[in-house]
């Protein structure tokens, strides 16, 4: 996926391993914050490390997860209709900050996540070619090593439940991208930290749906 999507809206600590490595409790509310639809980038796209990210230390991480994309306007959609929004399934990469994202953002999480070429978006798959989003598999590599592997059933709020939530009160623009949040094993739940570097190459691949590779470079 290349073109610039007109929202992106993303999930936060959606499986319950993720929030325990990033040092809390699964939340009891659903988190939800955005990202830049400037950042988003495609598959071979690099994406780069700004140099506002060297001013904290080496900080910058990979959140491999499944995104959809919304086919028509989505508002006060029940649970039971909810996945006949969706126009089509992603791999994609919740590319973060994590200076910016927890300490530089006065409190919440865009500014962290939104730097330029921060959500790579893989290939879209139709949704009529994906029977289940909670029957998936989310595979992160970085330099081909296994980082990150776990099944999308680990969600905490399913991909209709999702949409349910977020589209309460919110008309959710047909094109907009939905990141559905990432599984433990991201660089900075690691001892020590693993942070992404120029030269790194990191892809998520999720069967059934697709691939987004990215090299790293710094700016």
């Amino acid at each position: 996926m290349t073109a610039r999507p007109p929202a992106i809206v993303a999930i936060g600590k959606n499986y319950a391993d993720h929030a325990a490595e990033m040092g809390g409790a699964a939340p009891v509310q659903l988190v939800v914050f955005h990202k830049n639809p400037c950042a988003a980038c495609g598959d071979g796209d690099a994406i780069v490390i700004p140099a506002i990210c060297d001013e904290h230390g080496p900080q910058v991480d990979f959140e491999g997860e499944l995104a959809f994309i919304l086919g028509r306007d989505a508002k006060d959609v029940p649970e039971d209709r909810a996945l006949s929004f969706v126009s089509g399934y992603a791999a994609a990469n919740d590319v973060s900050a994590r200076w910016w994202q927890r300490e530089g953002g006065g409190g919440q999480f865009s500014r962290g996540k939104s730097f330029d070429t921060f959500c790579p978006i893989g290939p879209v798959a139709p949704a009529t070619s994906v029977p289940d989003p909670q029957a998936l598999r989310i595979v992160t590599r970085v330099n081909g090593h296994v980082m990150q592997d776990a099944p999308t059933s680990g969600m905490i709020r399913s991909v209709a439940r999702i949409i349910a939530e977020v589209s309460r009160g919110t008309t959710l623009a047909a094109g907009t991208v939905v990141l559905t949040g990432t599984p433990a094993g991201v660089g900075f739940g690691r001892k020590p930290p693993v942070f992404l570097k120029d030269g790194d190459v990191v892809e998520v691949e999720i069967a059934g749906v697709g691939r987004v590779r990215n090299p790293v470079r710094h700016a």
